[in-house]
């Protein structure tokens, strides 16, 4: 086994204790690790701790206590100016909104994203058109975000990710802001990026559908890792069932603990 990311016996403590302080405990003796090439999700209720745990692997937050190691380096030492470099050689990210500069085109959203990262100005034209082509957008390349579909604006989202080719690709909620013919079409492009290139995914989601692409799915609840599910050599209609009657089980109430406003009850009958 390669692991990739290895996140070591993670505590991460918000508030100020003392005598009239307060503390939540965020995360709770958190240990897993994702081994190159994986897909894993990371589901619970909301205030389980998924977004904090995406935070301090991302370095976007820090841990009180446990270890982060990334390809065997120790993220959750890094100091301070050591950070946004860690993070332009070594993640990528997917988020719900897809963060395109409205200004530029979607090309030139992609190429930004590797001129900060550092590549040569001769190599960035062709890297831009092979991230694209590889995520079915090298036709609207030259449109702006304004231009083109919500399902378009997402994929240029995950070229601009994996242009870099960056070690591990962390997705929050991607899907969030999608159709569900869009959201569907998304999560195709993911797994046929982890399966081809191949990815390392760790994603986020509250969506039983979009998880069951995934090949692995950690459960938290109250800030502690409360199962996992493997997917193995399931076809995609049984693990979501599986996902459901986890999702039941852990939320206590069904599905709908795990979602966030506006979303849709996951249901059995939404896979062909």
């Amino acid at each position: 086994m390669n692991a990739q990311l290895r996140v070591e016996h993670v505590e991460k403590y918000y508030g100020a204790g003392g005598l009239f302080g307060s503390v939540t405990k965020a995360l709770d003796d958190v240990s897993f690790s994702v081994e190159r090439g994986e897909f894993v999700g990371v589901m619970g209720p909301s205030g389980s701790g998924k977004t904090t745990l995406l935070n301090v692997i991302s370095t976007l937050d820090t841990v009180s206590a446990g270890r982060i190691w990334l390809d065997g380096r120790d993220a959750s030492r890094l100091k301070e100016r050591e950070i946004a470099r860690f993070r332009r050689e070594n993640l990528g990210f997917i988020f719900q909104e897809y963060n395109l500069l409205e200004s530029l085109t979607l090309r030139e959203n992609i190429a930004l994203a590797l001129s900060i990262c550092g590549r040569a100005a001769g190599e960035i034209p062709a890297q831009v058109e092979r991230s694209a082509c590889q995520l079915g957008i090298g036709e609207v390349l030259d449109r702006f975000p304004w231009e083109v579909s919500g399902g378009q604006r997402q994929r240029c989202a995950c070229a601009r990710a994996i242009a870099s080719r960056p070690g591990l690709i962390l997705a929050d909620e991607p899907t969030g802001a999608l159709d569900s013919q869009a959201a569907q079409m998304l999560m195709e492009t993911l797994s046929d990026m982890n399966a081809r290139l191949p990815a390392t995914i760790l994603m986020v989601t509250h969506d039983a559908f979009s998880a069951s692409y995934c090949r692995r799915i950690l459960f938290l609840k109250d800030g502690r890792i409360f199962s996992e599910l493997l997917r193995g050599d399931k076809d995609r209609r049984t693990f979501f069932g599986e996902i459901l009657d986890v999702m039941a089980l852990l939320g206590g109430s069904g599905p709908q603990a795990f979602l966030s406003p506006g979303s849709a009850p996951a249901k059995r009958e939404a896979l062909p």
